[in-house]
């Protein structure tokens, strides 16, 4: 399975922020939304991705001072990204090997869909669990 089919389950909207942006109102946007992170797109193109990690980091190092600065100066870049035709096995494996939670979805150099470990996690227990009521009606029609 692939990335695109998680899309197709759950949706292709996607909040995001301007790298212009504070860092207190990505911040005010990511607490009104109650998610994790944000990818940053300036032009249409994913130009990073900021999520509460970059927030403490930069807390810790500067204090609240770090709420004025622009997203641009906090955010984690270059974004990693994956596309539709990616294997679900494949993302797994990239987050737990580069320690990221979420993947911005990029299709022709646009942002299309944004998934986080835990969609990816649920649609391959849901897989599996399909895969064995499968083989149980198949065992007890046998």
């Amino acid at each position: 399975m692939t990335i695109a089919a998680i899309l197709q389950r759950k949706g292709q909207d996607v909040v995001q922020a301007r790298s212009s942006d504070t860092v207190q109102s990505v911040v005010q946007l990511l607490a009104e939304r109650r998610i994790g992170c944000v990818p940053v797109v300036d032009d249409g193109k994913v130009v990073g991705i900021f999520s509460e990690r970059d927030l403490v980091y930069r807390v810790a190092q500067e204090g609240a001072v770090a709420l004025e600065r622009p997203v641009r100066e906090v955010m984690t870049a270059p974004a990693i990204t994956t596309d539709g035709a990616t294997p679900v096995i494949h993302c797994l494996s990239l987050m737990t090997k580069r320690r990221i939670r979420h993947l911005p979805v990029v299709v022709d150099g646009a942002l299309v869909g944004l998934v986080s470990i835990g969609d990816l996690v649920k649609f391959r227990i849901d897989s599996i669990e399909s895969e064995a009521a499968a083989l149980r009606d198949y065992i007890q029609t046998a």
